[in-house]
């Protein structure tokens, strides 16, 4: 019948517009949800927040450098030149990339891998000169770059030349030190004393050498300074060392020592000799509230294996000195001899001159100050210093409680001790408290707090039973869950 066959064309035509309707439904919410699904990536790109949930906070940066980086006034390239399967390379990377988390934008990082990435390794030499010949880290900004070698960025524990283990990860110490080395340019200058003596010359050149390495660090020159030749300290002395001098200052030299401390914003750091002659230099410390006494710090005790006399000073960290509170959970151990401070605190001649002195190590309770130290078997007496042993202490003078008001002052540190840094003796912690010193020398406080992160190896015990049970976990369970879950949508889908 004609009017059968027209029916049902008559009925499909309606569902045309509808099912053009789904289909610009379908597009229209496929266009928002990729919209969506954009803005929400690109929010989080720009404003996100990161957990350290490292035992060690392996991954956070100290307030120190989260300060600077806060401040920094140039943009910094960094490139990471470590290959990809070095020991290092994730701790370098994730350190980096904190480093342009908290930049605001002005520090740009990148990786390359010299033994992969070639063409970017060549067209990184030429850019810097630099070899890059081994594993390290670019620092540049402007015209000026620094390299700074894997070694710089580690503290190697005990073992053999050809393996020692990685005991503390110094790469924060090391970047943050090159950044302000190439964002301010201009070097601070100190002098070391020369042409008075040492225990040996081996010990002042591992003296020299490790100032001038945290020189070359923290952006400042070491110099010689010969007090016999000149007629005055350089004017442009940011700070002065005198590593232990072995021979006592003419009146001259004195005099000299004296119109720096006295003219200017001086910084002296003193490591005294114990066994040196100095009744000048000792009388112009005793003036400043720090008076060596001629005594040396010891334990001593009879065992069952006959008896022991111990010079090397178990010591801790005063946790009040902006010096050693980044140190103060820290212990430490001073090699050699070393003699008490006699520290004068309350005095109307210092309190009149505005002169601080604070206490920066002490001695562990064990020790005492012993003055005849060359017995045998010396046993602590009423001469002796059974309390207060205090081994290092600052002293600045011009200092003011009013924030507002605070300008550089003239600042001293000593300690009764010139084998602290021994090549072969010195510890990281005695090398973190130098560096902290002399940063706070020239007033430059901001770089205090840097702290190493000590490595440590994390071991998990596991007994065959459940070793087996992890193995079955991951292998059968949880593979049958998902599967389980996929068919469960499928036979849904099919209900419907």
């Amino acid at each position: 019948m004609p009017g059968t066959d027209t029916e049902p064309a008559a009925t499909e035509t309606p569902d045309m517009p509808r099912r053009w309707g789904i289909g610009l439904n379908v597009l229209l919410q496929v266009l928002l949800a990729a919209a969506i699904f954009a803005g929400v990536n690109r929010l989080s790109y720009r404003h996100h927040t990161r957990w350290d949930l490292s035992p060690q906070q392996s991954y956070t940066l100290s307030p120190v450098t989260l300060n600077y980086l806060s401040r920094l006034p140039k943009d910094v390239f960094i490139a990471n030149v470590f290959a990809r399967d070095g020991k290092l390379y994730g701790d370098v990377e994730a350190l980096l990339e904190s480093y342009r988390a908290n930049g605001r934008g002005r520090i740009r990082v990148r990786s390359i891998d010299p033994l992969r990435d070639i063409e970017r390794a060549e067209e990184l030499k030429a850019d810097t000169g630099l070899a890059l010949d081994q594993n390290g880290v670019v620092i540049r900004s402007g015209s000026r770059t620094r390299f700074i070698r894997e070694e710089e960025m580690v503290v190697r524990g005990p073992g053999t030349e050809a393996v020692r283990p990685v005991s503390e990860f110094r790469g924060e110490d090391a970047v943050t030190s090159a950044i302000i080395n190439v964002v301010e340019g201009e070097q601070r200058k100190f002098f070391v004393i020369v042409g008075k003596g040492a225990r040996t010359e081996a010990a002042l050149v591992d003296a020299m050498t490790a100032i001038g390495e945290l020189g070359r660090q923290q952006n400042f020159q070491l110099l010689p300074l010969n007090l016999a030749e000149v007629s005055r300290v350089p004017e442009d002395a940011d700070g002065v060392v005198l590593a232990g001098i072995r021979y006592d200052f003419t009146a001259r030299e004195m005099a000299m020592l004296k119109d720096y401390w006295e003219g200017r914003r001086a910084g002296l750091l003193v490591l005294l000799d114990p066994e040196a002659e100095t009744p000048r230099l000792n009388a112009f410390l005793g003036m400043h509230g720090v008076r060596p006494r001629a005594d040396r710090v010891l334990y001593a005790e009879s065992t069952s294996t006959g008896r022991r006399k111990e010079f090397s000073v178990r010591a801790v960290f005063d946790n009040e000195s902006p010096i050693t509170l980044p140190l103060s959970t820290s212990n430490t151990t001073l090699p050699g001899q070393t003699q008490s401070l006699d520290l004068t605190f309350d005095d109307p001649y210092l309190q009149n001159q505005n002169i601080v002195v604070h206490p920066l190590i002490g001695a562990s309770e064990r020790y005492w100050g012993e003055r005849n130290y060359l017995e045998e078997m010396p046993v602590a007496d009423e001469a002796d210093t059974r309390e207060d042993i205090f081994l290092a202490a600052s002293v600045e003078r011009g200092s003011v409680l009013e924030e507002s008001l605070r300008v550089d002052t003239c600042r001293m540190v000593v300690v009764a001790n010139s084998a602290l840094l021994d090549q072969k003796t010195a510890l990281g912690v005695n090398r973190d408290f130098v560096s902290a010193s002399l940063n706070w020398l020239i007033n430059r406080d901001r770089l205090m707090g840097i702290t190493p992160k000590v490595k440590k190896n994390y071991r998990i015990q596991l007994t065959p039973r459940q070793g087996e049970l992890i193995f079955w976990m991951t292998t059968c369970v949880f593979p049958a869950l998902v599967l389980v879950l996929g068919l469960m949508v499928w036979a849904s889908r099919r209900a419907s």
